[in-house]
């Protein structure tokens, strides 16, 4: 696929989501603290590339991928909630997110672990009341994003992350399979779950989604070495003050460098047969060589 249709396709599915996200929690109530806590992380920007994904795949099953926007953006929920959290000072202590000022330095810490608890509810009432998908999808879809986010996927690799100390290569793949890539692989069946998909495209997206979860983690591990901050949107240097074991002190920048080509091209290869135009293995190798 060419660049300048890639970023079409890309910028138009952006620009759905961040409408769509725009549209929630805009009442006013005598709780519109929390509504304003939630938005604040929720609408802080990124690329958008979990629910970027759901549209795609939704798509490629063969679904009108607008009707997949209240799924993806349910997973979007979900992210945001995770960062919220992870930025306490309890948890990694972070002052900047995309380069603002985290959740809990504008709203104190109480605000910032309520929206977060807030927010997780909130994606399934997205994805059970969404319109255009039958009961059946909507249970689907729902457990998937339990089971990306549960006990046994992100917020299992949250645990090893921060109580365990992984420090082998085998521990960090354990870690960054679940705490990124359980998430990445979420939103990426999710999409096909909401079109009714095959079973055969399923696997291929979950095999994709966990080989770019790892390549996406890599990749961070690296800019937080060699990133320049105010592009990175966080602190630089941040896992070494904190004492964490990365891929650059196990492999160093050209090792990693390789496991990030090595990983895209596998999760190229899971998607070859649906990705007729492209779109799939120029957001992997887009990804590869980020810098934000």
């Amino acid at each position: 696929m060419e660049k300048a249709a890639f970023h079409s396709r890309y910028e138009t599915y952006r620009a759905r989501i961040e409408a769509y996200l725009d549209t929630l929690f805009t009442e006013r109530t005598d709780w519109a603290d929390l509504y304003e806590a939630m938005r604040y992380s929720l609408l802080a920007g990124g690329k958008r590339i979990r629910p970027v994904l759901t549209l795609e795949f939704a798509r490629i099953a063969g679904m009108e991928w607008e009707k997949a926007l209240p799924v993806g953006c349910a997973l979007e929920l979900v992210h945001t909630y995770s960062l919220i959290h992870d930025d306490l000072p309890c948890m990694d202590d972070d002052d900047l997110r995309r380069g603002k000022p985290t959740n809990h330095k504008v709203y104190g810490e109480t605000l910032a672990v309520l929206a977060g608890d807030a927010l997780q509810p909130e994606a399934y009432r997205l994805i059970l009341t969404a319109p255009g998908l039958a009961a059946e999808q909507r249970a689907d879809c729902a457990l998937l994003l339990a089971q990306a986010s549960g006990a046994d996927g992100m917020l299992a690799g949250q645990v090893l992350d921060t109580l365990h100390a992984p420090g082998t290569e085998g521990e960090l793949g354990e870690v960054h399979a679940l705490k990124t890539g359980a998430m990445i692989a979420g939103a990426c069946m999710l999409g096909v779950a909401a079109a009714g998909g095959s079973g055969a495209l399923r696997a291929a997206a979950r095999e994709y989604a966990m080989q770019l979860g790892l390549a996406f983690q890599v990749r961070d591990d690296m800019l937080d070495v060699c990133g320049d901050e105010a592009t990175f949107g966080k602190p630089i240097g941040s896992d070494k003050e904190e004492g964490k074991v990365t891929y650059v002190d196990l492999l160093g920048l050209e090792g990693c460098d390789a496991l990030v080509s090595a990983c895209t091209e596998k999760a190229v290869a899971a998607v070859a047969p649906y990705d007729a135009d492209g779109f799939l293995t120029e957001l992997a190798r887009s990804l590869a060589h980020r810098n934000q």
